[in-house]
C-alpha cells in the first residue's frame, strides 16, 4: 500500500525509505489518534501540525523541489501556532477557563446536585462547573444523609476522587457553635445593660 502512495510523492527528501511528506503525514495521524485514545490536547496540536504539514508536502512537495523541507517546517509552525490559538481560545473539549487545570482544592465551595443518595458508605454528585471532563464524583456527607436531587456544597475535596459534601437546606439551620455564640453575645449585651441600670 505504501508503494502505491510513493508513487505520486517522488522526489525530495526520505526517511527510513519513505518521502517526507507521508512521513509527516503518518505521524500526524497517529498523533490524532493517540490524542482520541487518551484525550487531553496533549497530542493534538502537534498532530494537527504535522498532519497538514504532510498534506501539503504530499500535493505541493514535488512541484516545489528542493524547497519542500522549508516549506513543510514554515507550515508545521504555522498550522501548530493556529492549532494551539484553536485550542487555547474556542473552547475544545469544552474548558471554559482557557485550558488551563486546576487542583483537587479547587472543588471546595463548588456547588452539585445529588445524583445518588450520599450517605457514609457511598453517593454521588453532579458538581455544576468546575469538575472537568467528568462532572460526577464520589460524595460522603458531613453528616447524616442527603436525599437525591438535593443541592450540596463542596466542604472537603478529598484529594479529588471522594467529595465531602453538605446539603445546602442544611446550612441555614443553627448549629451547637452557632447557638454558643448567640449565648455569648446575649451575655455581652446583659453585661452592658446592667452597667447603666446602676
Amino acid at each position: 500500500m505504501l508503494d502505491a502512495l510513493a508513487v505520486p510523492l517522488q522526489g525530495g527528501l526520505e526517511i527510513f525509505g519513505l518521502p517526507l511528506s507521508l512521513v509527516l503525514l503518518l505521524a500526524g495521524a497517529g498523533l490524532i489518534v493517540l490524542e482520541a485514545l487518551a484525550p487531553g490536547a496533549h497530542f493534538i496540536v502537534v498532530g494537527v501540525a504535522l498532519l497538514a504539514a504532510g498534506l501539503v508536502g504530499t500535493f505541493l512537495g514535488p512541484a516545489l523541489g528542493s524547497l519542500t523541507p522549508l516549506l513543510l517546517a514554515a507550515v508545521v509552525l504555522v498550522a501548530g501556532a493556529g492549532s494551539l490559538y484553536a485550542y487555547r481560545n474556542f473552547g475544545i473539549y469544552g474548558e471554559s477557563d482557557g485550558g488551563r487545570t486546576s487542583d483537587s482544592s479547587s472543588l471546595r465551595g463548588r456547588s452539585g446536585r445529588v445524583t445518588e443518595r450520599v450517605t457514609r458508605d457511598g453517593g454521588e454528585v453532579k458538581l455544576a462547573e468546575g469538575g472537568g471532563f467528568n462532572p460526577y464524583f464520589q460524595a460522603r456527607p458531613v453528616d447524616g444523609v442527603i436525599e437525591e436531587g438535593e443541592e450540596v456544597i463542596v466542604v472537603d475535596p478529598g484529594g479529588g476522587n471522594v467529595l465531602t459534601v453538605e446539603s445546602l437546606s442544611g446550612l441555614g439551620s443553627d448549629d451547637a457553635i452557632d447557638r454558643e455564640l448567640a449565648r455569648e453575645r446575649a451575655r455581652g449585651e446583659a453585661d452592658d445593660e446592667e452597667p447603666e441600670r446602676a
